[in-house]
């Protein structure tokens, strides 16, 4: 059966939770709806961040990804909700996300969210 869109973020235990290490992940296929227009988004979502006990499992990623593409939403609030979603999942020690948007009316748009664990200093 062919994979389907899901909102579901599924993870496996840090390997070495003893280290701060970057993950870092590049999704150039991201694609949402302009809630004003209904003409399709298109971005390339950069992913870093420093697990502390869960990485994200990539699959799920893909799919949670995916869920995404006939969905109405702001850049600002598809970027801060993927950091929500990502961060309710995985509560890792620091998260950045970049979404570096395609130009829409002559305009290119970079929205940047990061989220620190209190008290982590990188």
């Amino acid at each position: 059966m062919p994979s389907r869109p899901s909102k579901k973020l599924d993870t496996f235990p840090n390997p070495a939770p003893e280290r701060d290490y970057r993950i870092h992940m590049e999704i150039p296929e991201f694609t949402c709806v302009c809630p004003m227009t209904g003409q399709p988004d298109f971005a390339t979502l950069l992913l870093d961040y420093i697990a502390d006990r869960r990485c994200v499992e990539l699959k799920s990623l893909k799919l949670y990804i995916w869920s995404f593409r006939d969905q109405g939403a702001f850049h600002e609030a598809v970027t801060n909700r993927i950091l929500d979603d990502l961060v309710r999942a995985l509560r890792p020690r620091y998260l950045r996300l970049e979404a570096k948007f395609s130009v829409r009316g002559g305009i290119y748009t970079t929205v940047v969210a990061e989220h620190r664990k209190k008290g982590w200093r990188g």
